[in-house]
């Protein structure tokens, strides 16, 4: 078995040699043929090495520069027909030829680890931000530390997670941990220090809050431990601490006290994801900064800076979105050009959604408002958001904007889900999410909330359409006065 995998990962570079060798062979005849001089044949053999390095190691560059070297000297060389690597030219051709190889394929190979980790890192923050939206999402007084830890476990992939909480003395588990997994948890908390067992693959982390040490968590099979342990230790104190506070006081004041952890988990979310995406910039322009890239590398790193920044995006909405929830809205208006803002949102979208069809219908009268430009696309992204994720691949999302006397009107719809009669009441209710809200994509049940909120404070009015008989899209009307 051994064997035969050494054997499927030496076969590509064996026939990229073959490939190149072939190449070879091919310019020699046809230099030969046309009778070509040995510094435009050595010219077209230097591009043939440029070529193997850029796709293939050091060893298959070094093969086909001897194999080059040899059709130099054989066929272009005098005298013609026989070999001496003695000659001045032929050892200038392989040295130069050697070189050429080496550092080309040393560059490409630093291009591409690079870029290998600077996808890790991606994929690691995007995972942090939807196990954050999860536990944002769970009720606290419901099973919080078995809940939160089966995210934590699937999100991650992890074998297993372990959760001690020291003011009630309990540890918690995912289902069959590893033996000695709840010991090793208990004794990082006691000692007051973060443990590692490389044997058993067992990870584990003290949570602190305050200056005080609350918990402890541990994990098996942790992926980029150094990347990612950080930031989950301080999502699971956070949601530690926020069910602490559920505990020590009555429901209305443990709920008032838990909104302000709910933005220590943001606050915590955001700290930790400024390193990793930090990192993931300076990688990407390091890439650049290298040297000529072949298409596929510059598509790799400009999908290394699109996922950043829309990452950075989904971080400031998140905490945006947070601050408008825990506090009163305090709009500064400005004048607003309606269309001009919505087509900004929706061309972030169609970027960003390339399965889905969004369009844009706009009038031909003036749509100008007095808004907060940056509260008006936080409500426009919210239900933008929503028609994204709720609708089919390959469906229709639709926004049309309507000036009319005294006010500017825009209507987002999109096919492929429904909201159901009985649901249709609660949908601006603050956490609530429908039925088949839950099981098609994660949410904390804010967007609808937020956005209706921000829009009252404008003086407008965000409503659900009814549905017809003809038209069964899920649509909602955003209304704003027009400026006089």
């Amino acid at each position: 078995m051994g064997h035969i995998k050494q054997i499927r990962r030496i076969w590509p570079s064996v026939l990229r040699t073959i490939l190149g060798c072939v190449l070879i062979g091919l310019i020699t005849f046809v230099c030969y043929r046309l009778q070509l001089n040995l510094s435009v044949t050595g010219f077209a053999f230097l591009i043939v090495i440029v070529l193997q390095s850029l796709v293939g190691n050091f060893v298959s560059s070094a093969v086909v520069s001897v194999v080059a070297v040899l059709c130099l000297d054989f066929f272009f060389t005098p005298p013609l027909f026989s070999f001496e690597v003695t000659n001045p030219l032929d050892i200038l051709a392989l040295i130069s030829f050697l070189t050429t190889g080496l550092v080309i394929t040393r560059l490409t190979t630093r291009v591409r680890k690079e870029a290998a980790i600077s996808d890790r890192q991606r994929r690691q923050v995007d995972r942090l931000y939807l196990l954050a939206q999860g536990l944002l999402a769970l009720d606290p007084e419901k099973t919080l530390h078995v809940r939160s830890i089966e995210l934590f476990r699937e999100v991650f992939g992890l074998r297993a997670v372990c959760l001690y909480d020291a003011a009630q003395a309990e540890i918690h588990c995912t289902a069959n941990p590893p033996s000695g997994m709840a010991e090793h948890t208990r004794a990082a908390y006691s000692s007051g220090r973060d443990r590692e067992d490389a044997a058993s693959g067992i990870l584990s982390r003290c949570l602190r809050a305050g200056g005080n040490t609350t918990g402890a968590i541990s994990f098996q099979g942790l992926p980029d431990p150094e990347l990612t342990a950080g930031p989950l230790s301080a999502l699971a104190a956070a949601m530690l601490e926020r069910a602490h506070t559920f505990r020590s006081a009555s429901h209305a004041a443990g709920a008032a006290q838990a909104e302000l952890f709910r933005g220590a988990v943001l606050d915590a979310l955001a700290h930790e994801f400024k390193t990793p995406l930090a990192t993931i910039v300076t990688a990407a322009g390091g890439l650049r900064e290298l040297g000529p890239l072949s298409s596929q590398q510059i598509e790799f790193t400009d999908i290394v800076e699109t996922e950043a920044s829309r990452l950075s995006l989904l971080t400031s909405r998140l905490l945006r979105t947070a601050q408008v929830d825990r506090e009163e809205v305090k709009p500064q208006l400005e004048f607003t050009n309606m269309a001009d803002l919505v087509t900004v949102v929706a061309d972030q979208y169609s970027r960003q959604w390339t399965d889905r069809k969004v369009s844009i219908r706009k009038p031909a009268a003036a749509t100008g408002v007095m808004a907060d430009p940056e509260l008006l696309q936080l409500a426009l992204r919210q239900l933008l958001d929503n028609a994204c994720k709720y609708s089919v691949p390959g469906s229709a999302v639709t926004i049309s904007i309507d000036s009319q006397d005294e006010w500017v009107a825009i209507r987002t719809s999109n096919s492929g889900s429904r909201i159901g009669p009985s649901e249709r009441s609660r949908i601006f209710d603050r956490f609530y999410r429908g039925a088949e809200a839950r099981h098609k994509a994660p949410g904390s049940g804010l967007g609808l909330y937020v956005a209706r909120k921000i829009v009252h404070a404008h003086g407008g009015s965000l409503d659900l359409e009814m549905a017809t008989p003809t038209h069964q899209d899920t649509a909602f009307r955003l209304a704003l006065p027009r400026a006089g």
